[in-house]
Protein backbone atom coordinates (compact mmCIF):
# COMPACT_ATOMS: atom_id res chain seq x y z
CA UNK A 1 0.00 0.00 0.00
CA UNK A 2 1.40 3.56 -1.38
CA UNK A 3 1.66 6.77 0.85
CA UNK A 4 -1.81 8.60 1.46
CA UNK A 5 -2.58 10.68 -1.70
CA UNK A 6 -1.19 14.14 0.19
CA UNK A 7 1.91 12.62 1.20
CA UNK A 8 2.60 11.17 -2.21
CA UNK A 9 1.73 14.77 -3.75
CA UNK A 10 4.02 16.76 -1.82
CA UNK A 11 6.78 13.96 -2.24
CA UNK A 12 6.47 14.05 -6.34
CA UNK A 13 6.68 18.06 -5.76
CA UNK A 14 10.10 17.97 -3.93
CA UNK A 15 11.55 14.97 -5.74
CA UNK A 16 11.16 17.04 -9.35
CA UNK A 17 12.52 19.90 -7.29
CA UNK A 18 15.24 18.33 -6.31
CA UNK A 19 16.11 16.77 -10.03
CA UNK A 20 16.41 19.89 -10.98
CA UNK A 21 18.89 21.27 -8.48
CA UNK A 22 20.53 18.23 -9.36
CA UNK A 23 20.68 18.83 -13.09
CA UNK A 24 21.75 22.31 -12.39
CA UNK A 25 25.03 20.77 -10.30
CA UNK A 26 25.87 18.74 -12.94
CA UNK A 27 24.59 15.55 -11.40
CA UNK A 28 22.90 12.89 -13.03
CA UNK A 29 19.45 11.32 -10.79
CA UNK A 30 20.10 7.81 -10.06
CA UNK A 31 23.83 7.13 -10.63
CA UNK A 32 25.76 5.74 -7.09
CA UNK A 33 27.28 9.02 -4.64
CA UNK A 34 30.67 7.15 -5.58
CA UNK A 35 30.41 8.02 -9.33
CA UNK A 36 29.34 11.51 -8.69
CA UNK A 37 31.11 14.58 -7.36
CA UNK A 38 30.69 15.85 -3.47
CA UNK A 39 26.82 15.83 -2.72
CA UNK A 40 24.49 18.95 -2.67
CA UNK A 41 23.36 20.15 0.38
CA UNK A 42 19.98 21.48 0.25
CA UNK A 43 18.16 22.94 3.02
CA UNK A 44 14.57 23.23 4.12
CA UNK A 45 13.51 26.71 5.71
CA UNK A 46 10.82 25.90 7.97
CA UNK A 47 9.22 27.73 10.33
CA UNK A 48 7.14 24.85 11.70
CA UNK A 49 3.52 25.44 10.14
CA UNK A 50 1.83 23.08 8.27
CA UNK A 51 3.70 24.08 4.66
CA UNK A 52 7.03 24.33 5.99
CA UNK A 53 6.78 20.77 7.98
CA UNK A 54 5.28 18.98 5.13
CA UNK A 55 8.11 20.48 2.89
CA UNK A 56 10.62 19.43 5.25
CA UNK A 57 9.19 15.63 5.78
CA UNK A 58 9.05 15.33 1.58
CA UNK A 59 12.93 16.45 1.87
CA UNK A 60 13.89 13.93 4.42
CA UNK A 61 11.89 11.27 2.35
CA UNK A 62 13.35 12.10 -1.21
CA UNK A 63 16.99 13.50 -0.61
CA UNK A 64 18.76 10.24 0.44
CA UNK A 65 17.01 8.79 -2.19
CA UNK A 66 18.84 11.10 -4.92
CA UNK A 67 22.62 11.53 -3.14
CA UNK A 68 21.12 14.88 -1.84
CA UNK A 69 22.21 16.14 1.59
CA UNK A 70 19.63 17.54 3.36
CA UNK A 71 19.72 20.22 6.34
CA UNK A 72 16.66 22.79 8.17
CA UNK A 73 17.09 26.77 9.20
CA UNK A 74 14.14 28.35 11.44
CA UNK A 75 14.70 31.78 11.76
CA UNK A 76 13.53 33.26 15.15
CA UNK A 77 12.26 36.27 14.23
CA UNK A 78 12.02 37.34 18.02
CA UNK A 79 8.15 39.04 17.28
CA UNK A 80 6.41 36.96 20.13
CA UNK A 81 6.95 35.48 23.53
CA UNK A 82 9.13 32.62 23.94
CA UNK A 83 9.85 32.36 20.02
CA UNK A 84 13.44 31.62 20.89
CA UNK A 85 11.50 27.86 22.92
CA UNK A 86 9.63 27.47 19.72
CA UNK A 87 12.55 27.65 17.72
CA UNK A 88 13.83 25.19 19.37
CA UNK A 89 11.56 23.04 19.30
CA UNK A 90 11.62 23.26 15.06
CA UNK A 91 15.01 22.75 15.18
CA UNK A 92 14.63 19.35 17.35
CA UNK A 93 11.97 18.22 15.19
CA UNK A 94 14.40 18.74 11.88
CA UNK A 95 17.41 16.67 13.61
CA UNK A 96 14.62 14.07 14.29
CA UNK A 97 14.03 13.65 10.72
CA UNK A 98 17.53 13.35 10.36
CA UNK A 99 18.95 17.40 9.05
CA UNK A 100 22.07 18.12 9.31
CA UNK A 101 22.63 20.97 9.54
CA UNK A 102 19.54 21.93 11.48
CA UNK A 103 20.17 25.34 13.15
CA UNK A 104 17.93 28.43 14.44
CA UNK A 105 19.01 31.94 13.38
CA UNK A 106 17.80 34.77 15.33
CA UNK A 107 17.22 38.50 13.50
CA UNK A 108 16.08 41.99 14.00
CA UNK A 109 13.25 43.11 12.32
CA UNK A 110 12.92 46.49 11.41
CA UNK A 111 10.58 48.55 10.90
CA UNK A 112 11.13 49.68 6.86
CA UNK A 113 7.99 49.05 4.38
CA UNK A 114 5.41 47.81 7.31
CA UNK A 115 5.85 45.17 9.50
CA UNK A 116 5.43 42.30 6.85
CA UNK A 117 8.06 43.80 4.83
CA UNK A 118 10.26 44.11 7.41
CA UNK A 119 10.08 40.83 8.69
CA UNK A 120 10.49 39.07 4.86
CA UNK A 121 13.37 41.33 4.58
CA UNK A 122 14.98 40.17 8.01
CA UNK A 123 14.13 36.37 6.78
CA UNK A 124 15.79 36.73 3.70
CA UNK A 125 18.75 38.23 4.81
CA UNK A 126 19.37 35.16 6.82
CA UNK A 127 18.54 32.64 5.00
CA UNK A 128 20.81 34.18 2.35
CA UNK A 129 23.71 33.85 5.33
CA UNK A 130 22.40 30.44 6.04
CA UNK A 131 23.04 29.26 2.54
CA UNK A 132 26.41 31.11 2.21
CA UNK A 133 27.68 29.69 5.52
CA UNK A 134 26.77 26.08 4.87
CA UNK A 135 27.67 26.18 1.22
CA UNK A 136 24.21 25.34 0.27
CA UNK A 137 23.02 24.59 -3.24
CA UNK A 138 19.42 25.57 -3.19
CA UNK A 139 16.98 26.30 -0.20
CA UNK A 140 12.94 25.39 -0.49
CA UNK A 141 10.41 27.48 0.82
CA UNK A 142 6.89 25.93 1.70
CA UNK A 143 4.91 28.69 -0.39
CA UNK A 144 1.67 27.06 -1.64
CA UNK A 145 -0.93 27.67 -4.65
CA UNK A 146 -2.75 29.51 -1.59
CA UNK A 147 0.05 32.09 -0.74
CA UNK A 148 0.64 32.54 -4.89
CA UNK A 149 -3.21 33.32 -5.00
CA UNK A 150 -2.49 35.96 -2.03
CA UNK A 151 0.24 37.63 -3.81
CA UNK A 152 -1.67 38.38 -6.99
CA UNK A 153 -4.63 40.17 -5.37
CA UNK A 154 -1.86 41.97 -2.82
CA UNK A 155 0.14 42.82 -6.18
CA UNK A 156 -3.20 43.82 -7.54
CA UNK A 157 -3.94 46.13 -4.82
CA UNK A 158 -1.00 48.02 -5.24
CA UNK A 159 -1.43 48.63 -8.47
CA UNK A 160 2.38 47.84 -9.67
CA UNK A 161 1.54 46.81 -13.24
CA UNK A 162 1.93 42.87 -14.52
CA UNK A 163 5.17 41.95 -12.71
CA UNK A 164 3.02 42.12 -9.44
CA UNK A 165 0.47 40.14 -10.69
CA UNK A 166 2.94 37.43 -11.86
CA UNK A 167 3.45 36.53 -8.01
CA UNK A 168 6.31 33.79 -6.49
CA UNK A 169 8.83 32.05 -9.26
CA UNK A 170 9.31 28.93 -8.72
CA UNK A 171 12.74 29.39 -8.83
CA UNK A 172 14.13 33.04 -7.75
CA UNK A 173 17.24 34.64 -6.04
CA UNK A 174 20.92 34.67 -6.44
CA UNK A 175 22.25 31.61 -8.77
CA UNK A 176 18.34 30.30 -8.46
CA UNK A 177 18.81 29.32 -4.79
CA UNK A 178 15.22 29.79 -3.76
CA UNK A 179 12.85 26.86 -4.77
CA UNK A 180 8.97 26.52 -4.53
CA UNK A 181 8.05 23.23 -5.14
CA UNK A 182 4.35 23.31 -3.73
CA UNK A 183 3.14 26.65 -5.88
CA UNK A 184 0.58 24.33 -7.56
CA UNK A 185 -0.30 22.52 -4.52
CA UNK A 186 -2.81 23.42 -1.98
CA UNK A 187 -2.78 24.84 1.54
CA UNK A 188 -4.88 21.68 2.81
CA UNK A 189 -2.94 19.23 0.96
CA UNK A 190 0.21 20.22 3.18
CA UNK A 191 -1.72 20.44 6.27
CA UNK A 192 -3.43 17.29 5.47
CA UNK A 193 0.08 15.66 4.64
CA UNK A 194 1.25 16.51 7.96
CA UNK A 195 -2.06 15.15 9.42
CA UNK A 196 -1.50 11.51 8.27
CA UNK A 197 2.18 11.78 9.37
CA UNK A 198 1.51 12.12 13.09
CA UNK A 199 3.94 15.60 12.26
CA UNK A 200 3.48 18.63 15.31
CA UNK A 201 2.15 21.76 13.60
CA UNK A 202 2.96 24.90 14.85
CA UNK A 203 0.05 27.61 13.80
CA UNK A 204 1.38 31.17 13.67
CA UNK A 205 -1.55 33.48 15.49
CA UNK A 206 0.18 36.27 13.14
CA UNK A 207 -1.62 34.32 10.46
CA UNK A 208 -4.98 35.44 12.30
CA UNK A 209 -4.13 38.56 13.01
CA UNK A 210 -6.27 40.84 10.92
CA UNK A 211 -3.53 43.88 11.92
CA UNK A 212 -1.68 42.23 8.82
CA UNK A 213 -3.16 42.89 5.65
CA UNK A 214 -2.29 39.09 4.14
CA UNK A 215 -3.91 37.59 7.20
CA UNK A 216 -7.15 40.15 6.77
CA UNK A 217 -6.80 38.93 3.17
CA UNK A 218 -6.55 35.11 3.65
CA UNK A 219 -9.45 34.63 6.19
CA UNK A 220 -11.63 37.92 4.79
CA UNK A 221 -10.73 39.06 1.59
CA UNK A 222 -10.41 35.10 -0.64
CA UNK A 223 -13.61 33.83 1.39
CA UNK A 224 -15.61 36.71 -0.02
CA UNK A 225 -14.16 36.73 -3.65
CA UNK A 226 -15.21 32.53 -3.52
CA UNK A 227 -18.78 33.16 -2.02
CA UNK A 228 -19.09 36.24 -4.97
CA UNK A 229 -17.68 34.20 -7.90
CA UNK A 230 -18.12 30.65 -6.65
CA UNK A 231 -15.12 27.70 -6.25
CA UNK A 232 -12.09 27.96 -8.01
CA UNK A 233 -11.18 31.53 -7.65
CA UNK A 234 -7.47 30.68 -5.92
CA UNK A 235 -6.58 27.71 -9.24
CA UNK A 236 -7.35 31.10 -11.41
CA UNK A 237 -5.22 33.59 -9.35
CA UNK A 238 -2.26 31.04 -9.86
CA UNK A 239 -2.57 30.40 -13.20
CA UNK A 240 -2.85 34.08 -13.90
CA UNK A 241 0.48 34.53 -11.87
CA UNK A 242 2.02 31.92 -14.55
CA UNK A 243 0.70 33.98 -17.09
CA UNK A 244 1.60 37.54 -15.87
CA UNK A 245 5.04 35.72 -15.47
CA UNK A 246 5.25 34.87 -18.73
CA UNK A 247 4.31 38.21 -19.97
CA UNK A 248 6.73 40.49 -17.74
CA UNK A 249 9.76 37.97 -18.84
CA UNK A 250 8.95 38.62 -22.25
CA UNK A 251 8.41 42.28 -22.03
CA UNK A 252 11.61 42.57 -19.69
CA UNK A 253 13.53 41.01 -22.02
CA UNK A 254 12.54 43.35 -24.73
CA UNK A 255 13.89 46.12 -22.53
CA UNK A 256 16.91 44.53 -21.86
CA UNK A 257 17.52 44.37 -26.02
CA UNK A 258 15.68 48.12 -26.37
CA UNK A 259 17.93 49.85 -24.00
CA UNK A 260 21.08 49.79 -25.74
CA UNK A 261 19.34 51.66 -28.60
CA UNK A 262 17.87 54.74 -27.09
CA UNK A 263 21.18 55.82 -26.00
CA UNK A 264 23.45 58.17 -26.99
CA UNK A 265 27.39 57.48 -27.73
CA UNK A 266 27.83 58.72 -24.06
CA UNK A 267 25.70 56.34 -22.54
CA UNK A 268 22.35 58.95 -21.97
CA UNK A 269 19.35 58.17 -22.92
CA UNK A 270 17.71 59.98 -25.97
CA UNK A 271 14.12 61.24 -25.13
CA UNK A 272 12.87 60.81 -29.05
CA UNK A 273 14.34 57.10 -28.96
CA UNK A 274 12.56 56.69 -25.68
CA UNK A 275 9.18 58.43 -26.88
CA UNK A 276 9.12 55.98 -29.55
CA UNK A 277 8.94 52.43 -28.03
CA UNK A 278 5.35 51.12 -26.24
CA UNK A 279 4.82 52.52 -23.00
CA UNK A 280 5.09 48.76 -21.40
CA UNK A 281 8.76 49.06 -22.61
CA UNK A 282 9.59 52.71 -22.50
CA UNK A 283 8.75 52.31 -18.48
CA UNK A 284 10.83 49.17 -18.05
CA UNK A 285 13.98 50.53 -19.16
CA UNK A 286 13.45 53.85 -16.80
CA UNK A 287 12.90 51.29 -14.04
CA UNK A 288 16.09 49.91 -14.70
CA UNK A 289 18.03 53.17 -15.14
CA UNK A 290 16.46 54.19 -12.41
CA UNK A 291 17.93 51.18 -10.54
CA UNK A 292 21.36 51.13 -12.14
CA UNK A 293 21.26 54.87 -10.68
CA UNK A 294 21.39 53.80 -7.14
CA UNK A 295 17.00 53.41 -6.43
CA UNK A 296 16.00 50.94 -4.52
CA UNK A 297 14.31 48.09 -6.49
CA UNK A 298 11.89 47.35 -3.47
CA UNK A 299 11.09 51.42 -3.03
CA UNK A 300 10.69 52.08 -6.95
CA UNK A 301 6.69 51.91 -7.35
CA UNK A 302 4.78 52.49 -10.83
CA UNK A 303 3.69 55.95 -9.55
CA UNK A 304 7.82 56.77 -9.27
CA UNK A 305 8.12 55.51 -12.85
CA UNK A 306 5.26 57.51 -13.95
CA UNK A 307 6.34 60.73 -13.01
CA UNK A 308 9.41 59.61 -14.63
CA UNK A 309 7.72 58.85 -17.77
CA UNK A 310 5.93 62.24 -17.89
CA UNK A 311 9.25 63.83 -18.90
CA UNK A 312 9.38 61.95 -21.95
CA UNK A 313 5.51 61.84 -22.99
CA UNK A 314 4.43 65.20 -21.06
CA UNK A 315 7.10 67.48 -21.48
CA UNK A 316 6.22 70.76 -20.43
CA UNK A 317 9.36 72.11 -18.72
CA UNK A 318 8.43 70.32 -15.65
CA UNK A 319 11.61 70.04 -13.25
CA UNK A 320 13.54 67.31 -11.55
CA UNK A 321 11.66 64.05 -10.32
CA UNK A 322 13.25 63.19 -6.43
CA UNK A 323 12.77 59.23 -6.90
CA UNK A 324 14.25 56.60 -3.75
CA UNK A 325 17.90 56.71 -2.74
CA UNK A 326 18.50 60.39 -3.34
CA UNK A 327 18.23 59.57 -7.26
CA UNK A 328 16.96 62.21 -9.49
CA UNK A 329 15.35 62.18 -13.09
CA UNK A 330 15.64 65.16 -15.20
CA UNK A 331 15.33 66.71 -18.78
CA UNK A 332 18.14 68.53 -20.38
CA UNK A 333 18.55 69.19 -24.37
CA UNK A 334 16.41 66.04 -25.10
CA UNK A 335 18.35 63.57 -22.96
CA UNK A 336 16.97 62.20 -19.63
CA UNK A 337 19.73 62.28 -17.14
CA UNK A 338 19.68 59.74 -13.93
CA UNK A 339 21.71 59.79 -11.18
CA UNK A 340 22.33 60.75 -7.75
CA UNK A 341 21.57 64.21 -7.13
Amino acid sequence: MGPHPAVAAIRLAVRRVLNDILDDHGRAPGHPPHEQPPSPLVLVACSGGADSMALASALAFEAPRLGIRAGGITVDHGLQTGSDLRAAEVVLRLRELGFDPAESVAVTVGRGGGPEAAARDARYAALDAAAERHGAAAVLLGHTRDDQAETVLLGLARGSGIRSLSGMAAVSGAGGRYRRPFLQLDRQTARKACMVQSLPVWDDPHNADPAYTRSRLRHEGLPALEKALGKGVVEALARTAQLSRDDADALDAWAGRAAAGVRDADGRLECAGLHALPPAVRRRVLRRAAIEAGAPAGSLFARHIEEVDRLITGWRGQGAINLPGRVVARRQGGRLVIRQG
